[in-house]
């Protein structure tokens, strides 16, 4: 059983993505309203060896030896990444042994500042930070952030990692009406962007089910603020549904107990679809029904309808 890798599974945004968890669900330094992973649980800005660096290490070495088609090999997961203090030295490995496959972090961005871990992502290929709010108020409404954590500091902390960092940084401007698309905010948020200066941006809303269940998903005439405020700076781009592929060409389960292993590894780090199951797990939809049915009785399951689907959740 993997406990820190997770998928192959397609990604809105990244195509072909093996997870990579770095620490216990739900260890994180905010708790996002709309976070697909649920409420944190541990919220601390301490970065430590929350996993034995050499067993992540060991689980990559043994399912990379396969040589799997992957668009990324993605840190994120159950928590924030960066927490993990070994990031640098699993980064050094993957580059290092299998430098074919491309990194991508995605990251809340709260410790983007920290000088030694800023030095250690520098070979990742592709940073992801979230910039939900740039101002106090609606920082802390959204983010909910470590009480160590304010807002300024966190806009800083973006722009000293992006003078270092040369790779591509994509900026996730995460939207929710009534909450961060004032014209107050989002000219805010639009100086902010001008001073970190992204490769892009990206404009997400909830497509997954979230923390609070007053958060709704943005219409587009809601993101459309934002498209005008933004892209006379930088490109922007609004995140669309994912292209879900043939089933990924890696051995599935063999039972129907191994079946029920699988999908509660994917769907305990994010909730997906069947189509998004059916992908990870390499099965056919009919054959995973009756499994996700018995799921569903038992109580190990619950689904919850959105726009995009029927999404299935721990």
């Amino acid at each position: 059983m993997r406990k820190h890798l997770f998928g192959p599974v397609s990604s809105r945004r990244l195509g072909i993505s093996l997870g990579v968890d770095l620490v216990p669900a739900k260890t994180c330094s905010m708790d996002c309203v709309y976070c697909e992973a649920g409420h944190t649980t541990c919220l601390t800005m301490e970065r430590r060896e929350y996993y034995p660096t050499d067993k992540i290490i060991g689980e990559l070495e043994e399912f990379l030896s396969r040589k799997p088609k992957l668009d990324y090999i993605t840190f994120s997961g159950a928590g924030e990444p960066t927490l993990h203090s070994g990031i640098g030295v699993i980064v050094e490995f993957i580059k290092g042994k299998y430098p074919q496959y491309r990194l991508c972090l995605i990251t809340n961005g709260a410790l983007l500042g920290d000088a030694k871990l800023a030095k250690e992502l520098l070979p990742v290929d592709l940073v992801i930070p979230s910039l939900d709010a740039a101002d106090e108020e609606t920082f802390q409404k959204i983010n909910r952030p470590d009480p160590g954590l304010n807002c300024h500091d966190f806009i800083d902390s973006l722009i000293s990692f992006r003078k270092i960092y040369k790779g591509e940084l994509w900026l996730e401007i995460f939207v929710i009406p009534g909450i961060n698309d004032s014209p107050a905010s989002v000219e805010a948020i639009r100086e902010a962007v001008v001073r970190i200066m992204p490769s892009k941006v990206q404009l997400n809303s909830l497509d997954r089910p979230g923390v609070e269940k007053w958060v709704r998903k943005a219409t587009e005439t809601e993101m459309l603020p934002f498209v005008k405020a933004l892209e006379p700076h930088v490109k922007v781009e609004v995140i669309g549904k994912s292209a879900i592929p043939g089933a990924v060409r890696d051995a599935g389960p063999a039972s129907e107990a191994g079946f029920a292993k699988a999908i509660l590894e994917l769907v305990s780090r994010r909730p997906c679809t069947l189509a998004e199951i059916s992908s990870a797990v390499s099965a056919s939809q009919e054959k995973l029904r009756p499994v996700l049915d018995g799921m569903l009785r038992d109580g190990r399951l619950k689904i919850e309808k959105m726009d995009r689907g029927s999404f299935y959740h721990v």
